[in-house]
């Protein structure tokens, strides 16, 4: 899977890109998502695309953030992004929402963007409620309380371990949605299932109803652990799509708990056969579990060998 499209909405609003300077008018600072990005402003420097943005919006109201491309001509980290945001963090009061990294194939692989530690964001804005974070080389977290987050996602075609262990350390009691795309290890993504042990007994996430461990090559072995997993009773809704998944792994999900109490169980892009996929859904259909086993992928040959791959790597 490439990205193809910038995000339209987030948070609930309109994603609008701040334009040029003189192309008026604007929207209200609190009816949309303001997407910043140096290529859409004519290629400025992020610091002079960040002035412009203070000075032409009342960041007092603005309710939800998308930072785009942050270079102009060469892929540089994240940090000095953050740095900005950060510094100016008491201008932002109404501030619920924030996405870093919204960049789209043509841009820049998402294996090349150059993130950063994200924990400063959570300690500056205690009243956010919904972190996206697109892209895995050097991003990093510390485990840390928060009373307000709601949604965390991390999109990322192989993300580190040491994110993935922080996650499951960190305390968020209003935490609804958490979304993981774990990749494979050539790219970074080098967590394992039991990495993944504080977040499946669901005790540092209370209010979790939807949860999802995507795009891996080990989603065979997060399936097996996933169906004795403490943390699902909880939710409504879970996602072991993007990866690997084949019979075996959809096998251990059927010997496991029972998932009726699932609204939906998403499986979107897997290796499970017709046989298999017939068999998930007459155990699940009848309860009223939504089943997405859409996007079965064929193996490809790599000499002697299948290989099977994830949606998101590079």
């Amino acid at each position: 899977m490439i990205f193809t499209e910038h995000l339209d909405t987030f948070h609930g609003l309109p994603v609008f890109t701040l334009p040029e300077t003189g192309e008026e008018p604007l929207p209200a600072a609190g009816d949309v998502a303001w997407r910043l990005d140096c290529f859409e402003a004519g290629e400025l420097p992020f610091p002079e695309v960040w002035q412009s943005f203070r000075e032409r919006v009342n960041s007092a109201d603005v309710r939800a953030l998308v930072i785009g491309p942050w270079w102009e001509d060469e892929y540089i980290e994240l940090g000095p992004v953050l740095e900005l945001l950060l510094a100016d963090a008491e201008g932002f009061p109404a501030l619920r929402a924030l996405f870093l990294a919204d960049v789209v194939g043509e841009e820049c692989e998402i294996s090349w963007l150059e993130l950063a530690d994200v924990t400063p964001v959570l300690e500056r804005f205690p009243l956010l409620e919904e972190l996206g974070v697109r892209g895995g080389a050097l991003l990093s977290l510390r485990p840390v309380r928060h009373e307000s987050l709601r949604a965390l996602r991390f999109e990322s075609g192989g993300l580190p371990g040491q994110v993935v262990r922080a996650v499951g350390a960190c305390e968020l009691p209003a935490l609804e949605r958490l979304e993981l795309w774990l990749g494979v290890a050539a790219y970074g993504g080098d967590a394992t299932v039991a990495d993944l042990a504080p977040i499946l007994a669901g005790g540092a996430f209370p209010a979790l109803r939807h949860l999802g461990l995507q795009d891996s090559e080990l989603q065979d072995e997060i399936a097996a652990a996933v169906a004795s997993a403490p943390v699902v009773a909880q939710l409504e809704s879970l996602s072991l799509s993007m990866g690997t998944l084949t019979d075996a792994g959809a096998e251990a999900l059927l010997n496991g708990q029972p998932l009726t109490g699932l609204r939906r169980l998403d499986l979107h892009h897997h290796f499970v056969g017709e046989a298999m996929a017939d068999r998930l859904r007459a155990a699940l259909g009848p309860a009223g579990t939504e089943v997405d086993l859409s996007g079965r992928q064929v193996p490809r040959q790599w000499g002697d060998e299948e290989w099977r791959y994830v949606a998101v790597s590079e």
